[in-house]
């Protein structure tokens, strides 16, 4: 291999968790204000603001260029779902003339975020010369569970239950895997079939197996719903539709063994690992 050209920049594709300052690593947050242009929605625009991670907005020009406290200048370009092809292909030609480019994604990029595009366009276009480097953050059943105690302390998954890209057979034939292997499960994209996942665990699992519903995780009041966190049972879960409030609401089961524990404070989830008990640590 040749290895990239000297006057490419970096393609970073940046992950900042629920998008506010204090859920954000310091390596996103760093990325975000050095690179040259960056990629994101008017959400996660409005959330980088913040604290000033990207320049506020009555400082960028009609061409989407601010200039930032050092005197650099940075190309701020929002994103949608419908341009996301056309950035990305965008993005490979600002490295190549040199820019250093962050793709932003909520939580994890990795986790049904936008790495697998940006890999997927990389391919299609043969940017072999293009450097992708992928900024972790904090995912949405990470920061769920820390809103509820400790439920994925032991072995646990995720399923996604959006049908976009692939059928309900399949999300179906997981979701039953899943149940039957017990590990905890954390549902993501739940404003779609959500009560139809809990029915098929609710076929292999005990209808006392707990679950929380948790919205807007590490958001507070800046997410599209608030940030909140309930619990209740695998046979209760499909009737409380009102807790579930869109895109930002994940569901956590339980696995047999995952309990709740209280202090004068509030009632926390917890699954042990492997049932130890306080001597096996």
């Amino acid at each position: 291999m040749s290895g990239t050209p000297d006057e490419h920049g970096t393609l970073y594709v940046v992950g900042i968790g629920p998008g506010l300052p204090d859920h954000m690593t310091k390596q996103a947050k760093d990325v975000i204000e050095t690179v040259d242009c960056v990629i994101a929605s008017n959400l996660y625009q409005e959330f980088l603001r913040e604290d000033g991670t990207l320049p506020p907005e009555d400082a960028v020009d009609e061409d989407g260029v601010a200039v930032r406290e050092d005197g650099s200048e940075q190309e701020i370009v929002r994103s949608s779902m419908g341009r996301q092809i056309e950035l990305a292909r965008e993005a490979f030609e600002r490295v190549r003339a040199g820019g250093d480019v962050a793709h932003v994604s909520g939580g994890d990029p990795s986790v049904y975020g936008k790495s697998d595009l940006i890999f997927k366009m990389a391919e299609e276009e043969d940017a072999t010369d293009v450097p992708i480097e992928v900024v972790p953050g904090m995912t949405a059943a990470l920061g769920g569970a820390a809103n509820v105690g400790a439920p994925l302390c032991n072995d646990f998954c995720t399923v996604s239950l959006s049908d976009k890209w692939r059928g309900w057979d399949e999300i179906e034939e997981k979701l039953r895997a899943a149940a039957i292997s017990d590990f905890v499960i954390v549902l993501y994209n739940c404003w779609r079939n959500y009560e139809r996942a809990v029915e098929i665990v609710r076929e292999e699992r005990t209808d006392d197996a707990y679950v929380a519903i948790v919205n807007d995780a590490g958001r507070e009041d800046a997410g599209r719903n608030g940030e909140s966190q309930f619990i209740t049972t695998l046979g209760e879960a499909a009737d409380h539709d009102d807790k579930v409030s869109g895109m930002g609401t994940s569901l956590i089961i339980g696995n047999h063994e995952t309990e709740t524990w209280s202090n004068d404070d509030r009632t926390y989830l917890v699954t042990p690992r492997g049932g130890r008990d306080v001597d096996d640590f």
